[in-house]
């Protein structure tokens, strides 16, 4: 639908990482937006400083002169706003349907995957940036060094982090596609791997005719879908360390704070230096580095320059500052893929130190589902507090608990306790000693924790 039919639009949860993308590309549109949460913070002053009108709470009276209802997976049919929506016959779109809008006719590059789609559509957001293209974007976290998570550009390229979470990645329609990598998750909303799988290849399905996928040859789950796809006649690229990747990493470094390896393209070999740490983020960048320079037909060495210049997306392995010696990092990691990577990395560069790792479980389902494989991407932590389940739009369900996740790490020798937050922040502050690294995980309010840490280190 033209953003010019959407009327007066109205964005619930406009504070969440996603809304708020949708709120700042209408905004850029020179659409009247309007919206509401539940709690205030500064993202929703900054969304205001920009022009549009939120309001604290949900109260059907924040619909008054609304054409348009912008809502999320998240959002319960109950929210008395939408409530009120649908009783007035209100148009409801979902959040997918109002970013495929603000699309326009531009080249639309989808992101998708389990692990690191946010991160490798900020590098490719960046790097196209830096070479030139002047993108637009929606992405899933803030880009440290531009402060924002999208923005309508005036170039061809729009990259978009395609959410599979809900399904809603089919909505784009995208002339580039890349896929992480796929794995078992949200079980919640598919069931079986075997339904999520089946969901990534109808997103292959949606790239256009003569686009492109831009496929992990590390991941069994994304090579598979490489093959399915090529075999119905979509282009496929393969990037990662694997012998057979197109786009071929080889010789990786890892320093701690940043990463190189060589790039290799037939008998081509270019150098891939990027500021953040980790064999991961490299994949994210050989990731990225396909989709604009075959993708879009960005010159090779201006990607690579560009993915040079990345200075991280928050929440993303963010650094929140030292305290005594201590290092508090913070990272939205909730899969057991992105855990596993996250604690590996810090762990890495810790070195002979402690590392320290306050996770938050995120869904009662995902810990009931997933609380083995959180343990093992726990484990080569040497001190794991556990809060509560985050339960975000779950109800708690009978028997689930981050106990779940304790369990099994007692098993396997490593000490966990589950703790309320205020007591796993004096436990860090009355045991981490210099050169420690602390490390907060998780998708809910345990971002919170990274100022609160600081403070009790440095009293």
């Amino acid at each position: 639908m033209p953003l010019a039919d959407l009327g007066v639009v109205h964005v619930l949860a406009a504070g969440g990482a996603g809304m708020s993308a949708i709120v700042r590309l209408l905004l850029d549109a020179g659409v009247e937006v309007r919206g509401s949460d539940a709690h205030e913070s500064p993202l929703l002053e900054r969304l205001r400083e920009r022009g549009a009108t939120i309001w604290v709470g949900h109260d059907p009276a924040h619909l008054e002169g609304a054409d348009t209802v912008v809502v999320s997976s998240a959002i319960r049919e109950d929210n008395p706003e939408l409530a009120a929506a649908r009783e007035r016959g209100l148009r409801v779109l979902h959040r997918s349907q109002a970013l495929a809008s603000a699309m326009g006719e531009q080249t639309r590059i989808a992101v998708a995957g389990a692990n690191g789609k946010t991160t490798t559509s900020s590098m490719l957001t960046v790097a196209l940036l830096e070479a030139g293209a002047r993108p637009s974007f929606a992405l899933g976290g803030e880009l440290s060094t531009q402060g924002v998570n999208a923005a309508l550009g005036e170039g061809a390229p729009f990259v978009a982090e395609a959410d599979e979470s809900d399904g809603s990645f089919l909505a784009y329609a995208p002339q580039v596609a890349v896929v992480t990598n796929v794995q078992p998750d949200h079980l919640d909303f598919y069931g079986d791997f075997a339904t999520v799988e089946a969901a990534y290849l109808e997103f292959a399905e949606t790239i256009n005719d003569g686009g492109l996928l831009v496929a992990c040859a590390d991941d069994p789950g994304s090579e598979r879908l490489a093959t399915r796809a090529q075999a119905a006649g979509v282009r496929v690229l393969r990037y990662g360390f694997a012998e057979g990747a197109d786009v071929r990493l080889v010789d990786p470094e890892l320093d701690g704070t940043s990463a190189r390896a060589g790039l290799v393209e037939g008998d081509v070999r270019r150098e891939l230096v990027i500021g953040v740490p980790g064999r991961h983020n490299l994949l994210n960048a050989a990731a990225a580095y396909t989709a604009a320079a075959h993708g879009t037909g960005t010159d090779p060495q201006a990607v690579l320059d560009g993915l040079a210049a990345y200075g991280g997306t928050r929440r993303r392995f963010e650094t929140k500052g030292e305290a005594r010696g201590v290092t508090v990092v913070d990272d939205y990691a909730h899969n057991p893929g992105k855990v596993e990577a996250v604690v590996r990395t810090a762990k890495e560069i810790a070195g002979e130190h402690r590392l320290w790792v306050l996770f938050q479980p995120h869904l009662y389902s995902r810990t009931r589902d997933f609380a083995e494989a959180f343990a093992a991407g726990l484990e080569p932590a040497d001190e794991v507090l556990l809060l509560d389940v985050y339960g975000a739009r779950e109800d708690p369900m009978p028997g689930v608990s981050s106990q779940l996740i304790a369990d099994p790490l007692a098993a396997r020798g490593r000490s966990a306790r589950v703790l309320p937050a205020d007591e796993a922040v004096a436990r860090v502050a009355a045991g981490a000693v210099a050169g420690d690294l602390v490390l907060t995980v998780g998708a809910g309010d345990i971002t919170h924790l990274g100022p609160r840490l600081l403070e009790a280190l440095g009293r």
